[in-house]
């Protein structure tokens, strides 16, 4: 078939606006596919390449969470095959690590990617992000991390699950084992913290409590199943969740934000022996300092979620099926759908809060 030549999305230097330029896919080999993406949610992380806050491996494609229909595979693919409707995953588990031999592909510590490189026409490699680069006509991954799903999902929703909803969803019912009855509270009402909520609601949680500073954020929040919600703004949230359960704090509590200081309130929030997940992605440079005796006396659990602690082949399905029986609104998430030319305005409204997902279309 031979490589193709498609318009996408590159990071050149750091900080600077992205371009919308050409580059070329190649032709599959053994183990990959090439995916023609039809839509990819704007992410922060996709922000944190431009910005240089992942690595210095100039320039990025960017763009990782998206759903097409596979264009081609390489020899000795037998999971996907040509004109499969698959999300994305950036986590395909090798199956021989020490994780994955343990039954927690979940962790998996080789996570597989496309061997070639993506070009500029000038051959000049790039960079994937999170080993996807989907900002693109086509992209070349891993057949790994090809997912298929009903074809009856949109693609600008079902796409979202590739990594936004899915590290949420996955913090509050994998990672943080909501189960019925329990009472959580969620810091951070973006799109990874209202797919918490969202998790949480489905798994039977009788209380959710939404944390944010911004009031159209919080309102955002109940549409996702929120049953009350905290303005940071208005007095300590600490205080306000205790009153809310009878003095003890929230079985679970969930901090999607990513900052020391709302970790802390996250932290004193939980009730004794509650679980505290954290899937907020801090800054590298932040530090957290916490009373030892605090962490020792009030038991239960501290976690991170590392993409929800999704196994993506079990997990996708499951999600496009509560999306399809109405239980799951992915479409609440699709603030706005946009070009491929839209990327640098996208990132500016998703900075100030405006959005909780644009959604490029191809």
């Amino acid at each position: 078939m031979g490589s193709v030549t498609v318009p996408a999305v590159v990071s050149l230097a750091k900080g600077a606006p992205v371009v919308l330029t050409e580059i070329v896919v190649p032709d599959p080999g053994p183990g990959e596919a090439r995916v023609r993406v039809q839509a990819c949610g704007v992410c922060h992380t996709d922000l944190h390449y431009r910005e240089g806050s992942i690595n210095d491996d100039y320039p990025f494609l960017l763009g990782h969470e998206a759903a097409g229909v596979v264009d081609a595979v390489g020899d000795g693919v037998t999971s996907v095959s040509a004109g499969d409707y698959v999300v994305i995953a950036w986590r395909a588990p090798c199956g021989t690590c020490r994780s994955c031999l343990r039954g927690r592909p979940w962790y998996c510590f080789d996570s597989r990617n496309a061997t070639q490189p993506m070009t500029l026409v000038d051959g000049t490699p790039l960079s994937p992000a999170l080993g996807i680069g989907a900002f693109a006509g086509a992209t070349l991954v891993a057949a790994g991390q090809c997912v298929k799903i009903n074809p009856t999902a949109r693609p600008e929703a079902a796409g979202l699950i590739g990594c936004g909803v899915m590290a949420g969803f996955g913090a509050a019912v994998n990672t943080g084992e909501v189960t019925r009855g329990e009472t959580v509270a969620v810091f951070g009402c973006g799109g990874v913290g209202d797919a918490a909520i969202a998790g949480a609601a489905i798994a039977g949680a009788r209380m959710i409590i939404a944390v944010d500073i911004d009031a159209r954020k919080l309102e955002w929040a109940r549409g996702f199943g929120a049953t009350h919600t905290v303005d940071a703004r208005d007095g300590d949230p600490v205080e306000a969740i205790r009153t809310l359960t009878d003095g003890n704090g929230a079985d679970v509590v969930i901090e999607a934000v990513g900052r020391p200081e709302t970790y802390r309130q996250a932290f004193f929030s939980r009730d004794l022996a509650g679980r505290l997940v954290l899937v907020g992605v801090p800054d590298p440079a932040m530090t957290l300092e916490l009373p030892m005796i605090e962490v020792f006396s009030r038991g239960g659990s501290l976690k991170s979620s590392w993409y929800g602690d999704c196994l993506p082949s079990r997990d996708f399905p499951v999600l496009i099926d509560l999306y399809r029986a109405g239980r799951l609104d992915l479409d609440r998430f699709v603030t706005e759908t946009i070009g491929l030319g839209d990327i640098e305005d996208a990132f500016t409204r998703m900075q100030r809060g405006d959005v909780l997902r644009s959604v490029v279309t191809l």
